[in-house]
C-alpha cells in the first residue's frame, strides 16, 4: 500500500510504452531530489512491434488499463503523462552552430541562440525533432567547455547531438495515449530516461555507455564528458530469446518467457549437467522434462549474438575509448542469468546491471531493471517542471529540448489529420 501524500503535492506520471509491456507509474517529488513512486500499473503490450505502434485500439485498451492501475494503487488521478518514445524510426546526428556573443560574456540568451543555429539544418518533412543535447562549446579557440555562461569571448560554437522520430510513429504514440484519456506532456527519448534513473553523475563524467535491453529493442546511449554523444537503437531484445526457446523446446510462447526468466542462462557453464525443467508442450499435450543446458544451448548462441551487435554499434560509435565507467546495462532483458559475465567477456570493459536509483515510495517493486525506463521519465519530469518554474537547483544541467513539435502534433490530433 502506498503511504498517503498531501492533496496539494504534485503528482508526475511516466508512460513506458514498450515492445513486450507498458508501465505506467506515477509519482510524487520527495524531499532530496528523488521521486516517491505512489502507483504503477503494468500491463502487457500487443499492439506494439520494435517499439513502433502497430494497432493503436489495443495499445489504448492496455494504456488505460495501466493507468487505472496505477490511479487505484496511488490514490489519485492523473490526467497528463510524459511518453517514452523507442524505435526503429528513431534516428540521431551531430550539428554545430556558432553566433557572436553580444556583450562580450556569455549569458543564457547566447546560450539558446547557438543552440538554435545548430539546430538549424534541413530534417526531413516526415520527421520530427526530438532533443537537441548539447554535447560542448566553444569559445573563440578554447574548446570542450560545458558551462560556457558567464565566460568572455567574441565567438561562441556549440556541438549539439539533434535526436529525431518518425512523424507518422509520434502521431500514433499520441493518438493512442490520448484514446486512454491523457494529455501528452511530452515525449522523451527511451534511453535518455533510463540513464537518468540508473546513472551517478560521475559516471556520465568519466564516460558510459547505458543499454536498456526491452522486449523488442535494445537502446544505446553514450555519455561522454557528462554530455550525450550517441544514441542509437538496435532491433534485437528479449522476444528474440523467447521465440528461440519456444521454437527449440516447441513450448507456447507464454511458457517459453516463463521459463527462460525462471531458468535460463546465456552461459552454459553455470549450469549442472543433471539439472532439468519442466516446460508445457504444444497441442495440449502431457508437459515434459527437459535438462536445462538443453535450454542455456538455446540462449547462449543468441545472447552471444546480441551482445556482438550491441558491441558493435558501440565501436562504430568511435567512442569507445571514452568509456571509463564501462557499459551499464538495464530494461527487462538484461535480468537473463549470465548476461553481464558474458558482456564483460565481449566488450572487454567492466559491465553492470543497474536498478534505478533515487527512487522512493514503492521501492521493492520498480528497483528493477524493467522499470529504468518509467522511473526516469518520472526524473525528467520533475526536472522539467523545476526547469520551467525556475525552483531548480543550479548545478542541475537538463538538456534543450524543442517543444513545439509537441503543440504540433497535438494539434494535428486534434485536427484528424
Amino acid at each position: 500500500m502506498s503511504k498517503p501524500i498531501n492533496s496539494q503535492a504534485r503528482l508526475v506520471a511516466g508512460l513506458d510504452i514498450g515492445s513486450s509491456k507498458i508501465v505506467f507509474l506515477i509519482g510524487t517529488p520527495g524531499a532530496h531530489g528523488e521521486i516517491d513512486v505512489i502507483g504503477i500499473g503494468n500491463q502487457p503490450s500487443p499492439g506494439m512491434r520494435h517499439g513502433v505502434l502497430i494497432n493503436i485500439d489495443l495499445t489504448a485498451e492496455a494504456i488505460a488499463k495501466a493507468k487505472e492501475e496505477a490511479e487505484l494503487m496511488a490514490g489519485h488521478k492523473v490526467d497528463e503523462v510524459w511518453v517514452a518514445v523507442s524505435g526503429t524510426h528513431v534516428r540521431s546526428f551531430d550539428s554545430k552552430g556558432m553566433v557572436a556573443i553580444r556583450n562580450k560574456e556569455v549569458n543564457q540568451e547566447d546560450i539558446l541562440r547557438v543552440i538554435e543555429a545548430a539546430k538549424a539544418v534541413a530534417v526531413p518533412a516526415d520527421r520530427e525533432v526530438l532533443h537537441v543535447l548539447p554535447r560542448e562549446f566553444k569559445i573563440d579557440e578554447q574548446e570542450g567547455i560545458s558551462d560556457p555562461i558567464g565566460m568572455s569571448g567574441v565567438r561562441l560554437e556549440a556541438l549539439v547531438h539533434i535526436v529525431t522520430a518518425g512523424q507518422t510513429a509520434l502521431l500514433n504514440t499520441v493518438k493512442a495515449t490520448q484514446k486512454a484519456g491523457l494529455k501528452v506532456k511530452g515525449l522523451v527519448l527511451g534511453q535518455l530516461a533510463s540513464s537518468l534513473s540508473v546513472l551517478s553523475q560521475d559516471e556520465k563524467n568519466l564516460g558510459v555507455a547505458v543499454v536498456d535491453m526491452g522486449g523488442g529493442t535494445s537502446d544505446l546511449i553514450i555519455y561522454v564528458h557528462g554530455s550525450v554523444a550517441y544514441t542509437s537503437i538496435l532491433p534485437i531484445g528479449g522476444q528474440y530469446f523467447t521465440h528461440d526457446v519456444a521454437v527449440g523446446l516447441r513450448t507456447p510462447q507464454d511458457s517459453a518467457e516463463e521459463v527462460k526468466k525462471k531458468y535460463g542462462s546465456s552461459l552454459l557453464r553455470l549450469i549442472t549437467e543433471e539439472e532439468t525443467v519442466e516446460v508445457k508442450s504444444v497441442g495440449g499435450r502431457e508437459n515434459r522434462m527437459v535438462l536445462r543446458k538443453n535450454l542455456c544451448e538455446i540462449l547462449e548462441p543468441r545472447a552471444e549474438e546480441t551482445l556482438n551487435l550491441i558491441q558493435n554499434e558501440i565501436t562504430k560509435s568511435g567512442l569507445i575509448v571514452h568509456l571509463g565507467s564501462g557499459v551499464v546495462m538495464t530494461g527487462g532483458a538484461s535480468l537473463l542469468d549470465g548476461l553481464v559475465e558474458m558482456g564483460e567477456f565481449i566488450f572487454d570493459i567492466p559491465v553492470r546491471r543497474a536498478n534505478p536509483a533515487n527512487v522512493g515510495g514503492l521501492t521493492d517493486v520498480v528497483k528493477s531493471p524493467m522499470f529504468a525506463t518509467a522511473v526516469g521519465l518520472l526524473l525528467y519530469g520533475i526536472k522539467e517542471e523545476n526547469l520551467n518554474q525556475g525552483i531548480i537547483s543550479k548545478d542541475f544541467k537538463i538538456p534543450a529540448v524543442v517543444a513545439d513539435w509537441a503543440r504540433r502534433l497535438r494539434d494535428m490530433v486534434t485536427q484528424g489529420l
